[in-house]
């Protein structure tokens, strides 16, 4: 028995084809099926360190947020015109109210510039002393602190520009950072410089100074939000991803609902301001992340994506401590093959590596046009649920809770629509209804006017503007939907080498398309309607672009290049299915064999060759692809 079962090796090579030897497969590049399982996977260590970056989510949306009420535009009344007494008068078209000297005084618009039609506008701003009166909790702030109405209206704008365009700056500029020093430092540094930054605003002595500090507190909370957004995804195994980031998501929209009674108990304080007192309460807490430097970890997914073997041993090592792992008995091998890569030097990799790449260019191209699109077009549904008669004022506290409920729904359906549908399918969702929502608002309004009710104006207009505000609030919804999970997306495709570049520029995206909110308004809100059909011929470009992206549900985060370049849409049919397509026919192909003489020799030769290269074993095609992962598998218990 034994001389008839010779070995396998004494057989000759098949075919004349001799095997090749195969290094052993690698471990530590598979972080997410081999490294973090045989530390405990998503164990308390981990979860720890998640709810610390939940924590800091909530002042992120103080700060945020706190434009609405730090220059929130006043309503106005002239008490004292520039001119004579006697030639003080009102003209009929314009508000008019009784000043305490018993003369009339003239109302100023709440947009403070004391724009209108006629020779009013020019009277509203011939003012030489004011009341101005706030209606967002705060008794006084930074525009009636330094009476920025009328001629000085704009640069309450630039003071808004200063907050957006510095988180643009941050985002870009902090995210190379986070890929080139690591994520830890560029937190620690978010955070040591929005504490400067952030209390020296409230100690601002003119405008001038309040916008260039603003700027910077900007930049440093890009900083802040982008590397802990980067943490949290970086901590979690596939299944855990979206739901954590889900819940920083719904306490940053609870800083939101919290700031409007933040801001009623700034008032009235002893020797300051309210706007200092607001301004010291929303940063203060930031003083909390201190133990941050001491407590908080580097990412292991970046070092071991970087090669800084010597400190991921130690943090592996700790992190098993902690989730009371033994190492000694790991059966994995993934220390033992850490041990072999010590000698090897760190290796950092810039955004700019991104455009020699190509799919990966492609797809952060797509989820940048998706949050500029997104965030954009919010601005135009928000516009459009207001009242056009109501003073635009500062935001009144319906629009204002209005919207963060509108927030707060969204992140409600976007669990549920996530896991039914995975991301391309959520995100292709929202996006068809943002499209629906905002045609239907630009095209179907009008017809009503045109067609319809045309001897009853008034009966006309109601219905008009309820249907107005009715797809505002589902454009608003499904917008703020679009911009949440774009930036999840790009954030779960995006490798680990760059993926703080990756996620500053989708982060960037969305900083611009906020800034056209207050680029509208520096505008008196002139071509809006132009704004709304440009963002809306948008949303039918994405959604052709969302169909090139891949779906990341489940799978595990790309950790260099070439991780991400092959991360791409799968394809309809899998190999053997392409026959599928090939349509039958009834003719007959009987004498195609009857071939001239003179290509009977390279017929020969070509079935010969695709004869012999069919017959290598399918098996070492296949071989590589699974077996580092069913070895971890093995090893892990599964």
């Amino acid at each position: 028995m034994e001389g008839s079962q010779p070995e396998a090796q004494d057989h000759p090579p098949e075919n004349g084809f001799t095997p090749l030897e195969r290094p052993p497969p690698r471990l530590l590049p598979h972080i997410d099926g081999c490294v973090l399982p045989s530390l405990g996977g998503f164990g308390k260590h981990q979860k720890q360190l998640v709810v610390l970056t939940w924590i800091p989510a909530l002042f992120i949306g103080f700060s945020q947020f706190s434009d609405y009420f730090l220059l929130a535009q006043p309503n106005g009344t002239c008490l004292q015109p520039l001119g004579n007494d006697s030639n003080w008068t009102v003209p009929p078209s314009l508000p008019a109210a009784v000043s305490t000297s018993g003369a009339p005084a003239l109302q100023l618009k709440g947009n403070g510039t004391g724009e209108g039609n006629g020779d009013g506008s020019a009277l509203l701003c011939a003012c030489k002393e004011w009341r101005l009166e706030l209606q967002t909790g705060l008794s006084q702030n930074v525009v009636t602190k330094w009476n920025l109405v009328c001629d000085s209206a704009w640069k309450v704008h630039i003071a808004k520009f200063s907050l957006l365009v510095g988180s643009i700056f941050g985002y870009l500029v902090m995210g190379v950072m986070a890929d080139w020093f690591g994520r830890h430092p560029v937190l620690i540094l978010s955070v040591l410089f929005m504490l400067v930054f952030g209390l020296t605003v409230a100690f601002s002595v003119n405008v001038t100074m309040f916008s260039t500090l603003r700027f910077f507190e900007g930049f440093c909370l890009a900083g802040l939000a982008l590397s802990l957004y980067v943490l949290r995804i970086e901590l979690c195994l596939p299944g855990w991803r979206f739901s954590m980031t889900m819940v920083a998501s719904f306490l940053k929209v609870g800083g939101q609902l919290l700031m409007p009674g933040v801001a009623a108990l700034c008032r009235h304080w002893p020797n300051r301001d309210d706007w200092q007192v607001l301004q010291i309460v929303i940063i203060s807490p930031f003083v909390l992340m201190l133990p941050y430097i001491w407590i908080f970890p580097e990412s292991l997914r970046w070092l071991l994506a970087t090669q800084h073997y010597r400190r991921s041993k130690a943090m592996m090592l700790r992190i098993a401590r902690k989730n009371q792992v033994d190492m000694t008995t790991e059966p994995s091998g993934v220390l033992t093959e850490l041990e072999q890569e010590l000698h090897k030097k760190p290796q950092r990799t810039c955004i700019v590596k991104m455009m020699s790449t190509r799919n990966l260019w492609k797809n952060i191209v797509v989820l940048c046009v998706n949050s500029l699109t997104g965030y954009g077009i919010h601005h135009c549904f928000s516009r459009s649920m207001m009242d056009p008669e109501a003073q635009p004022t500062a935001l009144c506290h319906a629009d204002y809770y209005t919207m963060a409920g509108i927030a707060v729904a969204t992140c409600l359906a976007l669990c549920p629509a996530v896991g039914l549908m995975g991301r391309r399918g959520g995100l292709l969702t929202f996006m068809i209804i943002t499209a629906l929502a905002s045609l239907l608002q630009l095209g179907l309004l009008n017809l009503i006017g045109k067609y319809s009710l045309r001897h009853d104006t008034v009966l006309r207009d109601t219905l008009n503007r309820k249907f107005s505000v009715a797809f505002s609030i589902i454009g608003m919804f499904s917008s703020h939907a679009v911009s949440t999970l774009s930036i999840f997306f790009c954030a779960e495709i995006t490798p680990t080498v760059i993926r703080g570049g990756g996620l500053g520029l989708v982060l960037a995206s969305a900083g611009f398309g906020m800034l056209t909110a207050p680029i509208m308004e520096l505008h008196n809100q002139k071509g809006y309607f132009l704004h709304h059909v440009i963002f809306a011929c948008c949303t039918l470009l994405c959604i052709i672009c969302l169909l090139l992206l891949p779906e990341p549900r489940g799978q595990p985060l790309p950790e260099s290049l070439a991780d991400g370049e092959t991360f791409t849409r799968q394809i309809l049919l899998h190999p053997g299915e392409q026959h599928l397509l090939l349509a039958k026919c009834d003719k007959d192909y009987s004498r195609v064999h009857d071939t001239p003489l003179h290509l009977t020799a390279t017929g020969g030769a070509t079935v010969a060759a695709a004869t012999a290269l069919a017959a290598v074993p399918a098996s070492y095609a296949l071989a590589t692809g699974g077996e580092v992962i069913g070895n971890c598998a093995v090893a892990n218990g599964v």
